[in-house]
């Protein structure tokens, strides 16, 4: 990754593929694999080998795993590789040519929402209809077709998701962008995103690690044993900080302790911590794409935390929803394929589906939702350059 930086720095493929240079994209895993693996590379270029994402897997295995098996796959995982231009939906040459990866291992991009075969085996006869990328599929999910609505996944790791439209919107603040999704013949739509690496995993580490809580759901009981997180503030970088900040260097946290914080404030800071990263996001989002949010669209496994749910709306001071179906990637994928085959109509009969289970709205002043937020900056701050 060094190597390619030095000629025009992480930056110099985001212009063409919305994505920085990181370890976390399927380019560099190639490239490192077609190095490192005896007679890789050779079998490459003789079209023995092949790549895909998980779904272009899955869809290989449904249409027979074998040469006569469908290698595809759809514009928004295509767009996550930083091998496809965001404009032609192509693969790209001199991407492919600097990454030093053979055209003939790359599936065919298709559009998100079209019949792309029929199913062998034990699902004989059944249609392919649909495929999504995990994020962008929780956006589709969450109806959220019109340029500037927002969804947020809170799950092992938090991905925030802004709608907009037919715009291809390059950041300046740190998120990436991204294919949103491209149901049949339709024009492509595009989005901004966020990722937080660690929002479900670090309840799990204070569940596993630390031994606070004995299941993850206990995260609320022990965070309100407490009303506020006593000046406690954990920033939960273990692998480093992603968007806006993308730093490597980054690592884990806690500011503010005194012999006044207890493992409740401990617990609460952990949930903040979520809640913090989320915001920041959202206001890169706000700059890049010159869009308010109105309301913010949650779902994953951490939205059953009232708690968290409650302070997010509040830092935000905006409202956020809970819909009735949390498990939105799922969902997003099934109304690809329903649109595909004729089972919904259009976009409307998908927002008729969608319906709202929650909403909590702000209820923190002003002053101390702008104190909590330069102490959470503060603490950022420290987690910076411990890595040499």
């Amino acid at each position: 990754m060094n190597e390619l930086a030095t000629d025009g720095g992480p930056d110099r493929f985001r212009e063409k593929t919305g994505l920085p240079l990181a370890t976390y994209f399927s380019s560099l895993k190639i490239k490192w694999l077609l190095k490192h693996v005896a007679t890789l590379e050779k079998d490459a270029i003789k079209g023995e080998v092949l790549f895909g994402t998980m779904d272009t897997y899955v869809i290989w295995q449904l249409t027979g795993g074998n040469k006569n098996a469908k290698h595809i796959t759809d514009v928004t995982n295509a767009s996550r590789t930083q091998l496809m231009d965001l404009r032609t939906l192509k693969w790209d040459d001199s991407l492919l040519e600097t990454f030093g990866i053979p055209r003939k291992m790359l599936p065919e991009i298709r559009s998100s929402s079209e019949v792309y075969a029929k199913a062998k085996g034990v699902l004989e006869g059944v249609p392919i209809a649909g495929i999504l990328g995990d994020q962008q599929a929780a956006l589709v999910g969450q109806t959220c077709f019109r340029p500037g609505e927002a969804k947020n996944t809170y799950g092992t790791g938090c991905f925030m998701l802004l709608n907009t439209g037919d715009a291809l919107t390059q950041s300046t603040h740190g998120l990436i962008t991204t294919v949103a999704y491209q149901l049949g013949n339709q024009p492509v739509q595009y989005a901004l995103e966020g990722s937080v690496a660690i929002a479900g995993a670090l309840v799990q580490w204070l569940r596993d690690n630390l031994g606070l809580i004995e299941k993850s759901s206990d995260i609320e009981a022990l965070a309100r044993t407490v009303e506020d997180n006593g000046g406690c503030y954990f920033v939960p970088a273990f692998s480093g900080m992603y968007a806006p900040y993308w730093r490597s260097d980054a690592r884990g946290v806690v500011a503010g302790l005194t012999r006044f914080v207890t493992k409740g404030h401990l617990g609460r800071a952990a949930l903040e911590a979520t809640a913090f990263q989320t915001l920041e996001i959202l206001e890169a989002m706000e700059k890049d794409a010159g869009i308010r949010l109105s309301e913010l669209r949650a779902d994953g496994g951490m939205t059953v935390n009232e708690l968290l749910m409650q302070f997010q709306s509040d830092l935000l001071n905006v409202p956020v929803v809970r819909p009735k179906m949390i498990e939105t990637t799922a969902l997003g994928a099934a109304y690809a394929a329903g649109l595909a085959v004729g089972y919904w109509k259009d976009l409307d009969d998908l927002r008729q589906n969608w319906g709202i289970e929650k909403t909590w709205k702000p209820q923190m002043p002003r002053a101390k939702r702008n104190s909590m937020y330069r102490s959470w900056r503060k603490a950022v701050r420290r987690s910076f350059g411990w890595e040499e």
